[in-house]
């Protein structure tokens, strides 16, 4: 019952391992990301990555007609997304406590922007309000500039990767139990997750992480440098990595240097760093520069764009994209399924769904409803 990034993302890593997923959606527009984005011919090309690999039926979940049916759903279900306001669930009567005495094995992932309690749990929040409680739009973007965003939905897409983790170690609660139970996913706290020390900082020292730019402060060399013909991102911040790189700079003086010899003090020269790097790096071509990083062993490479993703062998060796058949696009090609299993790799089986694809197979063979219940319910526009 997801909409929109989260709900549906957190449905989207499932899918893609293999678990049969029914998107419910509004009889007549379907969810909002079927218009999102970038379009061909009035057709969003975000939506076949979202939905690929799910099944859609419409349900108007604000009659009690749609309710009930929605019911005979959950009473079969392992998991139900949802990501709703905290309240409208419970004022249509399918809140928590309602579908988990209904199916007591009930898994519920629910996807919102401050958590099911709170007092700012009735807030509409949609994922750049969690980023930016969260503490990521502070710290991203130029020093100089106001706080920025980063290029994508990390916040929703995040809070579905955190609703997905509960999901599975729920599963695994249930498996020794026989209980099912809710899983929270707030979108402030999924992005508060990934912080690393920024807590811990302030806690004990009063330090307030800033926006920096290219760079994490204290940590060098790992920055964007010049080529003679384009620029190379190195990261050469560990010890023995820098002392590969100092090696492959010819200045091998440069790792024994007590000013450069160790994490601390490499953190506290880092523009000093930078600019020595800088000057060496700017006398190779690009492709030059990276063979010698890759053949000593310090981390390097491009920053990439989409022409430079479908052009790299490792993409193709790896698989990373792939083509999908798609009704409306042709063949399409987006990021394939992610992490590789060894044993039971997910995997791409369907495109997006059209709305309302699957209201037959899902209402008249699953459920089991009658043809006249069916038709009833299509009549009067519940599905």
């Amino acid at each position: 019952m997801g909409t929109l990034i989260a709900g549906p993302f957190c449905g989207q890593l499932m899918a893609d391992f293999g678990a049969e997923v029914i998107k419910v959606e509004p009889p007549g527009k379907g969810d909002p990301m079927r218009v999102w984005g970038r379009s061909q011919d009035g057709k969003s090309l975000w939506w076949p990555v979202i939905a690929r690999n799910k099944k859609s039926v419409t349900l108007d979940l604000r009659v009690a007609d749609g309710q009930a049916l929605l019911r005979e759903l959950v009473a079969q279900a392992d998991i139900v997304v949802e990501n709703f306001r905290p309240g409208t669930l419970e004022a249509w009567g399918l809140g928590w406590d309602a579908l988990s005495a209904l199916n007591p094995r009930l898994i519920m992932v629910r996807m919102s922007g401050y958590g099911q309690n709170g007092p700012y749990a009735g807030h509409a929040g949609f994922g750049a309000i969690g980023e930016a409680m969260g503490g990521l739009r502070y710290i991203v973007g130029d020093p100089s500039a106001p706080p920025s965003r980063v290029g994508i939905s990390i916040g929703d897409s995040l809070a579905g990767t955190f609703g997905c983790l509960g999901a599975l170690a729920a599963l695994r609660v249930r498996d020794a139990t026989g209980r099912g139970q809710m899983v929270d996913s707030a979108l402030y706290e999924a992005v508060l997750n990934m912080m690393e020390s920024l807590i811990p900082d302030y806690d004990k020292t009063g330090h307030i992480r800033e926006r920096t730019g290219a760079i994490l402060p204290k940590l060098a060399p790992s920055n964007i440098y010049p080529s003679a013909d384009g620029l190379v991102l190195i990261a050469a911040n560990q010890d023995t990595v820098f002392a590969r790189l100092c090696e492959t700079m010819s200045q091998p003086e440069l790792a024994r240097d007590p000013r450069y010899a160790t994490h601390v003090a490499r953190g506290e020269r880092q523009a000093e760093l930078d600019e020595l790097i800088g000057q060496w790096s700017r006398g190779l071509p690009t492709r030059t520069l990276l063979a010698s990083l890759h053949a000593a062993g310090v981390p390097a490479g491009l920053i990439y764009r989409v022409p430079e993703m479908l052009d790299d062998p490792h993409f193709a060796a790896r698989k990373a994209i792939v083509s999908v058949p798609h009704p409306d696009f042709g063949e399409l090609r987006m990021q394939n399924v992610a992490p590789k299993l060894s044993q039971t790799p997910g995997g791409i089986r369907k495109a997006s769904p059209q709305l309302g694809e699957d209201n037959e197979q899902v209402y008249r063979e699953l459920l089991g409803l009658s043809e006249q219940r069916y038709a009833a319910l299509r009549e009067q526009g519940t599905i």
